[in-house]
């Protein structure tokens, strides 16, 4: 049997946590200066920028919990990801990673997030016309909800809708990273080219040089192709860098940063029944320890570039 439906309201509805501060106390000059050293380094034009680590060490305890599993200071470094830069994040939900990336880029760096398609959200049949309306304004919302992720000298914010970008994007990116964001897009490619259209118009905002990042659950090779085609959270690892090296993109190299043996689904398994979501898991304790102790998914993490020519 697979599974046609994915509980992407709960992704979706991850509320924003605010950030902790640390305070030294004032009597030891010296842990504070070893805070402030910490929390800032400088770039090459003696402009005093965030640092990687104070980003992620200001993150809240909820956040934090996902760095075994997301490993984001790794998977950040191999994408090349810096202070500076513009980076376009598809389909950043709540904003898990815009919130390390709104202030690591800083206020020379801009943060242009992206949605599905307004076509593609009836096709889950899970949302009312009401809900799929509000989607409408999405820009809008990601935009003014990212300022507060941004902080006083984190980058600028922008955002669009994938099949709807503006011609202002064009060439501008010096990454897009697609994050856990091209299972739906797979899934649905049939029904209106959505991969196709992500992929083109990530191509597009990428300016020569520019990398795709890719973090995507992987699914088994064995496994059926039908299943892998994204309704179950995952897509086989060479198909997807055949797709994308079709769309233009020369492949660099893949990491297993991500990666989790312990994630063997079978062709009768979905996702979302790992953690976080555990949506098998209901009242059955033993099937819930059995989630946690597997963890959450084998991920393949790609990196590929727009060519210079």
């Amino acid at each position: 049997m697979t599974y046609r439906w994915m509980p992407l309201a709960a992704a979706l509805a991850i509320t924003a946590c605010g950030q902790t501060t640390d305070t030294p106390p004032a009597e030891d000059t010296d842990v504070a200066a070893l805070a402030v050293e910490a929390k800032t380094t400088m770039d090459t034009n003696g402009e005093t920028t965030t640092s990687l680590t104070a980003v992620l060490d200001a993150q809240s305890d909820e956040h934090k919990a996902r760095y075994a599993a997301r490993n984001p200071a790794e998977t950040l470094a191999f994408f090349g990801i810096e202070p500076g830069m513009t980076v376009v994040e598809a389909l950043p939900g709540g904003g898990w990673y815009s919130k390390i990336l709104a202030p690591y880029l800083g206020r020379d760096g801009k943060l242009i997030g992206t949605d599905y398609s307004m076509d593609m959200w009836p096709l889950f049949g899970m949302w009312s016309d009401e809900q799929i309306e509000q989607r409408r304004s999405w820009t809008a919302t990601f935009i003014e909800g990212a300022q507060e992720w941004r902080g006083d000298d984190g980058a600028l914010i922008d955002a669009f809708v994938f099949g709807n970008m503006d011609e202002r994007f064009n060439g501008t990116a010096d990454a897009v990273l697609m994050i856990r964001a091209l299972h739906n897009l797979n899934r649905f490619e049939s029904d209106g080219g959505f991969r196709t259209t992500a992929l083109d118009n990530a191509f597009t905002a990428l300016k020569p040089g520019g990398v795709l990042g890719v973090v995507q659950h992987r699914a088994p090779a064995d496994n059926d192709d039908d299943w892998a085609d994204g309704s179950n959270g995952y897509l086989k690892q060479q198909a997807l860098i055949d797709a994308i090296t079709a769309a233009g993109f020369e492949f660099v190299e893949a990491s297993e940063i991500n990666a989790n043996d312990a994630d063997q689904p079978t062709n009768e398994e979905f996702v979302w029944r790992l953690p976080p979501s555990l949506a098998t898991s209901g009242d059955d304790d033993a099937l819930r320890a059995e989630m946690l102790a597997v963890g959450e998914s084998d991920r393949m993490t790609l990196k590929f570039i727009k060519p210079a020519s």
